[in-house]
């Protein structure tokens, strides 16, 4: 395991990667009508992070830190757009996206060489046209994000991040994603720790948080049980039983008097 912690200044330069994911997932949030594709949602992510200095980290991806666009299952878009029963990995294409789905979008730019990363899910059409399981669904993960936040104190454990965000996700009685979680992050978009959302005792949970240290934070919360699967894409994380799943994520920084949001605007 390697952790590293990142200068003020590199701190610098995630802080403009990461205003960027905020300021994609903000126009996302202004654009997502019933009927926009989710091509048109990684076309307009791609415009916004390239007019503003950065790089898509996703485009050419293939796992592992390892970037290959000519590789035939390498990642091909800016974004991933999950809808609905999908987790996470959803490639954008030709589907338009319908009034009241729930919409999982993640964003990630290299700025002079560092990574941000954030998601959000929203409702297309607003929350006026939300279920209330969606809605609930929608407002526990991104409590439970923000909880796992207030836990990635100096001091703390990486493991207090994922109890923290386990609490909530037992509290409202929702499934939680086993497989796949938050990670450090700096000149790769995925560093060792892996911070994942729940209170088990594997390695990584018992890396101390020191100032310096640059984590992305991600639940994924689903209102069914807790098995997914992976489709043919080889890419598209899915709920095993369609029910409907949610992703937040931010990326943030450690301070001797708490943690810092940089994926915001």
């Amino acid at each position: 395991m390697e952790i590293t912690r990142k200068s003020a200044a590199e701190i610098d330069k995630m802080r403009i990667a990461g205003r960027i994911v905020a300021e994609v997932l903000a126009l996302v949030e202004e654009s997502l009508a019933p009927g926009i594709s989710t091509a048109d949602v990684d076309r307009l992510a791609e415009r916004h992070i390239r007019g503003a200095g950065g790089v898509p980290s996703f485009l050419g991806y293939l796992g592992g830190r390892r970037y290959d666009m000519s590789h035939p299952h390498a990642y091909k878009a800016t974004t991933c757009v999950s809808i609905d029963h999908e987790i996470v990995h959803g490639i954008p294409g030709n589907r338009e996206i319908k009034r009241g789905q729930v919409v999982s979008v993640d964003v990630g730019v290299i700025y002079d060489g560092w990574n941000g990363d954030g998601a959000r899910s929203f409702i297309c059409g607003g929350r006026e046209a939300g279920t209330p399981e969606a809605l609930g669904l929608l407002d526990a993960t991104r409590l439970a994000l923000m909880a796992g936040i207030a836990a990635a104190q100096a001091g703390a454990l990486v493991g207090d991040i994922g109890a923290a965000v386990e609490a909530v996700g037992q509290e409202g009685g929702y499934g939680i994603v086993r497989g796949y979680g938050g990670h450090g992050i700096g000149q790769a978009m995925h560093e060792d720790p892996s911070v994942l959302n729940f209170a088990n005792d594997y390695p990584d949970a018992r890396v101390r948080l020191e100032p310096g240290m640059c984590l992305a934070i991600e639940p994924m919360f689903m209102t069914g049980g807790e098995k997914t699967r992976t489709l043919k894409d080889g890419w598209t994380v899915v709920t095993a039983d369609r029910s409907l799943a949610a992703h937040f994520e931010h990326t943030i920084t450690i301070h001797p008097e708490g943690p810092e949001i940089l994926t915001k605007v």
